[in-house]
């Protein structure tokens, strides 16, 4: 019987695909992937106030390359929050604005960074910077803001998508939920921990990482490995369609049952 590492190591052998295909790598026994950030228990007794009007403020915490964050009007105690990677060659800045209309309506914190070089380090193996990059602006946010614990997701699309899954699958006692739109790959360098529920989407005509070695085989050794997993695809190619976009968000600011 196939155990969850056998069925996730599935997608992790072989040597790197880059191009039109998808990155895989061998598990390493390294904690590179670990997050140490948890939310203030205490944060919701010295509650901040929304910015108003509310708008997308500079994480101020790595120079050229830094992120953003958004805090809406509705923010009360107990928020849901949503970290969001951006594909390669984005920025946080690009993301939030899709993200704030949504932010608005179920009064979500969204954390945006960017990624340390062009794209994520889980593409080329060297994530080490933008976990830590990560793990401060999760630090910072969690000191300031009156955060869920039960409802803090990662989501992201593309090359973003893919650091999401990684990412979320070795801090799955962290985060609820995990959104993937169009990921390419999993690339893990730490032990995978918890259960954290999947969205998954992948467009049939995508032609930068081609649904039948990306998402289908991610979305069914996902579930083999016995993940709660919902996988949607569309007609259409490297993108994500509105409908899918929404379902996907929603399921991060879920409650993990």
């Amino acid at each position: 019987m196939l155990t969850r590492r056998d069925c996730i190591e599935r997608l992790l052998i072989g040597v790197p695909l880059l191009l039109g295909g998808c990155l895989e790598r061998s598990v390493q026994t390294l904690a590179w992937g670990r997050l140490h950030a948890r939310p203030d228990e205490t944060s919701s007794l010295h509650l901040p106030p929304a910015a108003k009007p509310p708008r997308a403020q500079p994480l101020v915490l790595g120079g050229r390359r830094d992120g953003a964050f958004y805090v809406p009007s509705s923010y009360r105690a107990n928020a849901p929050l949503i970290v969001f990677l951006h594909g390669a060659g984005g920025s946080g800045r690009d993301v939030i604005e899709h993200l704030t209309s949504h932010a608005d309506e179920t009064g979500s914190v969204i954390l945006a960074p960017d990624s340390r070089e062009e794209t994520w380090g889980f593409v080329a193996g060297n994530e080490a910077e933008d976990v830590s990059f990560i793990d401060d602006a999760l630090e910072a946010a969690f000191s300031t803001y009156s955060i869920d614990p039960l409802r803090i997701g990662i989501g992201g699309f593309s090359d973003g998508a893919s650091a999401a899954l990684s990412l979320g699958l070795m801090n799955g006692d962290l985060f609820s939920a995990i959104c993937a739109f169009s990921p390419g790959f999993i690339n893990t360098s730490a032990p995978l921990m918890g259960r954290p529920r999947i969205f998954i989407s992948h467009g049939s005509e995508d032609d930068i990482l081609p649904i039948e070695r990306c998402g289908r085989r991610i979305a069914s050794a996902l579930k083999d490995a016995g993940y709660r997993v919902t996988y949607h695809e569309f007609d259409g190619g490297h993108t994500v369609p509105p409908e899918i976009g929404r379902a996907g968000l929603d399921s991060l600011v879920s409650a993990r049952p």
